[in-house]
């Protein structure tokens, strides 16, 4: 699980980065205090090479050669640490500083050079660093002579092993450092993601109004916080709306099966004639043939859901089927002193039955709410590009702001006194705008100055 951690991650990532520059920044520093040692003693070497190589240079006959020790001897006693040697051309060693510990190959005379670069050497658990070269002397048929000059660096390899050895410590104390103070960062930083599985938590069908306090949010978090409370807000919508229809789809259940069984338990109190017992059965098959157009319409919605509901596409002429649906609520309307116009029309590619039944829902919503006298005008508006428009537009009150987002909503009545007296479940729009979904098309209303519009917009195939 910690493989997984956000926190170990960072952690993670702190410490190697911590220890890759730490390190670099230690071999760095020991680099380059080595060099300046290393240029310290080049520059003693070459300072005793200058003296060395002067003295060798001022003999001039067999006697000078012979006095040449004792020369180099007082030349160099004053110089501790430094170490001399003069080997001949025949390898016989002319002089050597009192504890010296030259290598073979520094002091052979066939390998000796004009170069300068110092080696290191130990001897005795010692260090050393030297070099050797040619050196001339002031007589003419003598061959050069080897030299070999050498410094007991016995104090800088110490130190330098010290240090190293304390950059090496920081370096792991700093490491170590870095992923706690990083652990400490990562926890406090990471502190609101937290917060939000705290509230995520705590989050049930009781405490769906929980949110997020987003200015107690860093401003890397501020999105996901605010995605999240905006979550919760669809969350709760969905659980209100689901919450009340299931109270609507139970009432509008119990309802026939309360009338059904009330009225069989009226039959069943003593001995009917047919012609009663008829009566009841028609009375219940009413209820029955409710009870089957609800369950039809909520299985119908719920395909439309789940994009189950495919339409069959055909040209549609639009002018027809709605004069067909005038003509059917003409009387209906004509009772009500309700005039129903159509302007306009057009044809379209869709399923011709479901879009009647959509133009129907909206028609048979407009007749039982507009007034008596009102007027409903159906106009049909073709598109340029191929689609249409179609509104249904009755007079009337105006529906309340509050009703308009929830009128497509099942079971859902802007006015609980409709209820009944001739009222439907309420699934007549919610089943329209399931049709204008299908056909990927948008339903919208607005309801305004006494005239509410249903306005159904479909696009081209």
């Amino acid at each position: 699980m910690w493989r997984n951690s956000i926190t170990f991650r960072l952690v993670l990532f702190f410490a190697l980065t911590s220890t890759l520059i730490q390190c670099g920044v230690s071999a760095v520093i020991g680099y380059q205090v080595a060099a300046h040692f290393r240029e310290l003693d080049s520059l003693s070497l070459a300072q005793m090479a200058a003296l060395a190589q002067h003295t060798i240079s001022a003999v001039r006959d067999k006697a000078g050669l012979d006095e040449l020790p004792r020369r180099l001897g007082a030349a160099l006693s004053d110089h501790p640490g430094l170490s001399v040697a003069v080997i001949a051309p025949d390898g016989d060693i002319l002089y050597s500083s009192p504890d010296s510990a030259f290598p073979p190959d520094l002091i052979d005379p066939r390998r000796a050079t004009e170069s300068t670069s110092p080696v290191d050497w130990t001897r005795a658990g010692s260090y050393f660093r030297g070099y050797s070269f040619q050196a001339s002397t002031g007589i003419a048929d003598l061959p050069p002579l080897t030299l070999a000059v050498a410094l007991d660096i016995d104090e800088h390899a110490h130190f330098m092993a010290t240090f190293r050895e304390i950059l090496w410590y920081s370096a792991t104390a700093g490491t170590l450092l870095t992923g706690f103070l990083g652990w400490l960062v990562a926890r406090r930083g990471l502190a609101p993601v937290r917060v939000i599985a705290g509230v995520a938590k705590g989050i049930s069908a009781k405490r769906l109004r929980d949110r997020l306090p987003l200015d107690e949010v860093p401003t890397e978090l501020q999105d996901l916080a605010s995605s999240f409370n905006d979550m919760l807000a669809r969350l709760d919508d969905s659980f209100q709306r689901l919450s009340e229809y299931s109270a609507d789809l139970a009432h509008e259940l119990r309802t026939p099966i309360t009338s059904l069984t009330m009225q069989t338990q009226v039959a069943l109190t003593k001995a009917r004639t047919a012609d009663e017992y008829r009566e009841i059965l028609y009375s219940n098959l009413e209820e029955y043939e409710r009870l089957t157009r609800m369950i039809s319409d909520m299985l119908f919605i719920a395909k439309a859901d789940n994009r189950l509901i495919t339409p069959h596409r055909e040209q549609v002429s639009l002018g027809a089927e709605i004069d067909d649906l005038i003509d059917f609520y003409h009387a209906f309307a004509e009772d009500k002193g309700v005039t129903i116009t159509r302007a306009g029309d057009g044809r379209i590619s869709g399923d011709r039955l479901m879009l009647r039944r959509a133009f129907g829902n909206l028609v048979s919503n407009a007749t039982r709410h507009v007034p008596d006298g009102g007027k409903i005008v159906i106009s049909v508006d073709p598109e340029s590009s191929g689609g249409a428009r179609i509104a249904v537009e009755n007079t009337g009150e105006d529906i309340p702001p509050e009703h308009v987002p929830r009128l497509f909503d099942r079971f859902y009545r802007a006015d609980p006194s409709r209820l009944r007296n001739g009222a439907g479940a309420g699934l007549g729009l919610a089943i329209a705008k399931s049709i204008v979904d299908a056909h990927g098309g948008e339903l919208t209303v607005s309801s305004a100055n006494g005239l509410t519009r249903f306005t159904v917009t479909l696009p081209p195939t």
